[in-house]
């Protein structure tokens, strides 16, 4: 299992070392023991969700309200989308910028996502199967959004499916209202870099 983080810092790639044979595969989704080791504490095991999208579905960009956020290891087994993360931290270096990741069922990747981070994806396939693996239960109140395509964060979303087909964005409700990211400043519904990061120490093992 190799992690690299990616250029927000917080965020990280995961792949797994898969093993086949005529039977099929096998590999290691998650190891607490790896990802302690590159991340620098545990991952506290609270809740676990699955979505299932049709092609061209957009969901995102979701933060939950820090304390205690809630930091997501995604992994797709069925399907593929192209995973999100994106800087909402104020006073961040890398406020406002995103970096992604391909997750499907052919390299397996996975993506971990810590608390403060805003997360979202396009599904590339209908019936795309996302899992996360959540540091804290969902909580209504304390669950926020930045529109997936507002200019200023610059998402490049895919134009096409994984077979080539041109895609059209669908967007739930929820997401089609949710603030700009300017917006979410001025309503002080973004974590500030420092508060991340204080909140993060306290969790480390190092």
């Amino acid at each position: 299992m190799e992690f690299r983080e990616l250029s927000i810092a917080g965020a990280w790639e995961i792949t797994p070392k898969q093993f086949g044979d005529a039977r099929g595969t096998f590999l290691e989704a998650y190891k607490a023991t790896a990802f302690e080791e590159a991340v620098g504490h545990p991952l506290d095991l609270r809740q676990a969700n699955s979505s299932v999208s049709a092609a061209g579905v957009l969901r995102g960009i979701h933060f939950a309200q820090l304390p205690p956020s809630q930091a997501k290891y995604v992994m797709c087994p069925r399907g593929a989308v192209l995973d999100v993360v994106v800087d909402i931290r104020v006073g961040s270096p890398t406020f406002g910028q995103w970096d992604s990741v391909l997750l499907d069922d052919v390299d397996r990747r996975a993506i971990y996502l810590s608390e403060g981070l805003g997360h979202a994806f396009c599904s590339l396939e209908d019936d795309s199967t996302v899992v996360y693996l959540c540091s804290a239960p969902y909580a209504p109140g304390r669950e926020h959004g930045v529109h997936p395509l507002d200019p200023e964060v610059g998402i490049e979303w895919p134009t096409t499916d994984r077979a080539g087909n041109p895609l059209t964005p669908l967007l739930s409700d929820k997401d089609t209202a949710a603030p700009s990211l300017a917006e979410a400043a001025a309503q002080g519904l973004l974590p500030t870099a420092d508060e991340v990061a204080a909140f993060t120490a306290s969790l480390s093992t190092r």
